[in-house]
């Protein structure tokens, strides 16, 4: 019985795996046929709400959601927010084809280490994750998690309401940073109700405390997506699709571990091994960054200018 169990387990988890890679892939096309139809809008002098291009990648941006939300209830978060890095790359090179931008050697390096960083924080840092109702609902009244939240939702109001409209097209930072703080609350809500929804008829009578959670999260969730949503388009008319998207992955899986960490209180089961290794996958991640926003003005060339001759 505990093979059989166990095997149950790990065919559940290779299936969010699938999942959490096909979606990947379909997130990755999102930003560029968005941003696509934002400059063919453009050049039209029309909405991007009337340009079929945009409408695909939304359809792109509303599957990958669901494929999410179907991985992060069949596998541990840890798992599936890594695999986000194939779409980081299946999105530059679809940008090099339809919207012709061009990555230096910088900036695919970049990319590169900012995966694979990302990978390394998410394989050594904590995996313990809630397994039921009750125990999700104790440790979402958690003061710490409590407080973070508060923290969080502060920053992003000033953000939102002061910084974004004074620097937000001068700085890609602005729009990534309100995105990514964002899975602050999309990833808890996407897990909470995999855990809800199946004890809110467990016994065949609504639970309205269960119910009551469920529309929290539920709701929580559709204005996060929303928000993220209207920020990323913002993003995408100011910003190089390349670039803000593998910084936004960065940020984005940055944020997801912390507010894992805080929420499920894993820290005190790191080793120094591991702790080591995320240490390194952060530095690892900060230079990819650095890179990134480097290959936005370094102009790299492998051909040996000729000297001018003296007159």
């Amino acid at each position: 019985m505990a093979f059989d169990s166990e095997l149950g387990v790990v065919s559940t988890q290779t299936t969010g795996i699938v999942i959490a890679v096909i979606s990947s892939f379909i997130n990755g096309s999102t930003f560029v046929l968005q941003k696509k139809g934002i400059l063919r809008a453009r050049d039209r002098g029309r909405s991007h709400f009337a340009d079929v291009l945009w409408w695909s990648g939304t359809t792109c941006m509303i599957i990958g959601q669901i494929g999410n939300f179907l991985a992060y209830n069949a596998a541990p978060v840890v798992i599936v927010t890594p695999l986000g890095a194939f779409g980081v790359l299946f999105g530059a090179v679809l940008a090099s084809l339809v919207l012709k931008e061009h990555f230096n050697i910088l900036g695919k390096l970049g990319c590169v280490l900012c995966c694979c960083g990302s990978v390394v924080l998410i394989i050594h840092g904590p995996k313990a994750e809630a397994t039921s109702r009750l125990e999700l609902e104790e440790r979402l009244l958690d003061p710490v998690f409590v407080t973070y939240s508060l923290l969080v939702v502060l920053l992003l109001i000033i953000l939102i309401v002061w910084v974004s409209p004074a620097h937000g097209s001068s700085n890609i930072m602005v729009y990534v940073t309100i995105c990514s703080l964002m899975g602050n609350f999309t990833v808890p809500s996407s897990k909470g109700l995999g855990l809800v929804v199946p004890e809110m008829c467990g016994d065949g009578t609504l639970d309205s405390r269960a119910l009551a959670l469920f529309l929290g999260l539920l709701g929580t969730l559709a204005v996060s997506i929303l928000i993220q949503f209207y920020f990323i388009n913002k993003a995408l008319e100011c910003f190089s699709a390349n670039i803000f998207e593998a910084i936004y992955y960065v940020t984005f899986t940055s944020t997801v571990i912390l507010v894992s960490a805080l929420l499920f209180k894993e820290w005190t089961t790191l080793s120094l091994r591991d702790s080591l290794a995320m240490l390194c996958g952060l530095i690892t991640v900060c230079v990819g960054v650095v890179l990134l926003r480097i290959s936005q003005e370094a102009l790299i060339t492998w051909k040996k200018e000729a000297r001018k001759k003296a007159d």
